[in-house]
Formats: structure tokens, C-alpha cells, sequence
């Protein structure tokens, strides 16, 4: 089990499993973290409702959370090759999680926002504070703990989609547990790529709660 190629193997496997959901996790955020600021603001009870824009975004949003990763996936095979040039390997699977996570992330970011003391969004607009100062100095400031909160969260969430890349050739630690656990019927191999798999989520999920911990404003020190 332990022989200096499985090492290596799972290094390898660790090294691309992290690549996979830390670059998947920002360009996630690149792009979900506005759309949810979007939802957020637009929505009727929002600061600048805008009913129709809510609700096809809305719409699209809840469309590509709808669909499992496994079959979203396959798929935008075609896609990611115009994307990247090719449908395996680590860079590839990125694609899709970024696709997957885009939805999950702006649904999270407008649960984020919308915990806001309605008081203080009141506050700033009776001093007359447009609204773009209102989303980038009020409420993503107060929804800070909640957003990073989120985005342990969405981690995590990451990291099990990339495992699940495995079933196709996507790398990382899905596909050692896939090629090794499965096909050869290695349990032990299994069992390996699961435990690392469980310590890279608490890790992710510990440093996560940490930092959400320190900048919460409602907790003394």
C-alpha cells in the first residue's frame, strides 16, 4: 500500500484535488459573488427592486442548481473542450465546477446579504448614500461573517464535486479512489483517498469558521 508510487500517487492526487477546488472556488466567486449582490439588491424587498432582472436571473440560477454535477458534467463536455482543449485531466474539471458553483455561491451570497439589520440599510439611505456605496460599504461589510461563513461552506461543497470528477478521468483524489478502490478493488486504497479527503474538508471547513469567527463584530474578543 504504502510503496514510494502510491505515495507519490496520492501527492499527486492531494496536489491536484486542492488545485481543482481553490481555482474552481474563486473563479466561483469571480462571478457568483456579484450575481448573488445582484439577486440580493434587485429582489422586491431589495434596495432597488427590479422584478423582471430578479426573476430571470432567478430563473437561470435555480435552472443550473437544479441539475446534478454528474450529469451537468458530461454534459458541457464540449464546452470545456473549447474552454481548455481537452475534457480530463485536473484543469478541465475546473470548468464544470465552475459552472456548478456559480449558482450555489450567489444563492448563498444573497442569504448572506439579505441577514442585513434592515436598520442600518435604512440608516445609510436616509443619509442619502447611493446605492453602490450602500452594497460595497454597508452590506457587504456587515455580511461579512455570514459571506466567509459561506464560502467554507462552498469549499467544502467544491471539493466533493471534484471527487466526483473521478467517475471520468477529472483527477485528483476521486480519481485515485475511482481507478484504485474501485476498478482494482484496493479497499485500502479507498479508505486513504476517503480519510485525506475528510481531513482536507476540516481543515477547510476549521480555518474557515476561524476567520468568520475573528472579523464577526458581534463577538467580543
Amino acid at each position: 500500500m504504502f510503496t514510494p508510487q502510491m505515495l507519490k500517487l496520492l501527492g499527486t492526487g492531494i496536489w491536484e484535488s486542492l488545485y481543482m477546488t481553490l481555482v474552481a472556488t474563486f473563479l466561483a466567486y469571480l462571478f457568483g459573488l456579484p450575481l448573488g449582490l445582484v439577486l440580493s439588491v434587485t429582489d422586491k424587498e431589495g434596495i432597488r427592486p427590479v422584478r423582471p432582472l430578479n426573476a430571470v436571473l432567478g430563473f437561470l440560477v435555480n435552472l443550473l442548481r437544479s441539475v446534478p454535477f454528474i450529469i451537468l458534467l458530461v454534459a458541457i463536455i464540449p464546452f470545456t473542450r473549447k474552454i481548455v482543449g481537452t475534457s480530463i485531466g485536473s484543469t478541465a474539471t475546473i470548468v464544470p465546477l465552475v459552472v456548478s458553483a456559480i449558482p450555489f455561491v450567489a444563492r448563498m451570497v444573497e442569504s448572506s446579504i439579505k441577514e442585513v439589520d434592515a436598520g442600518v440599510i435604512e440608516a445609510a439611505q436616509a443619509m442619502g448614500t447611493p446605492t453602490f456605496r450602500i452594497v460595497t460599504k454597508v452590506l457587504v461589510p456587515e455580511a461579512m461573517p455570514s459571506l466567509l461563513t459561506g464560502a467554507a461552506i462552498a469549499v467544502t461543497t467544491i471539493l466533493g464535486y471534484s471527487a466526483m470528477a473521478g467517475f471520468v478521468g477529472g483527477g485528483g483524489l476521486g480519481t485515485i479512489a475511482i481507478n484504485y478502490g474501485y476498478y482494482r478493488y484496493q479497499t485500502d486504497v479507498m479508505l486513504v483517498t476517503v480519510a485525506l479527503l475528510v481531513i482536507i474538508v476540516q481543515v477547510f471547513q476549521e480555518v474557515g469558521m476561524r476567520i468568520a469567527h475573528r472579523v464577526d463584530k458581534r463577538v467580543k474578543s
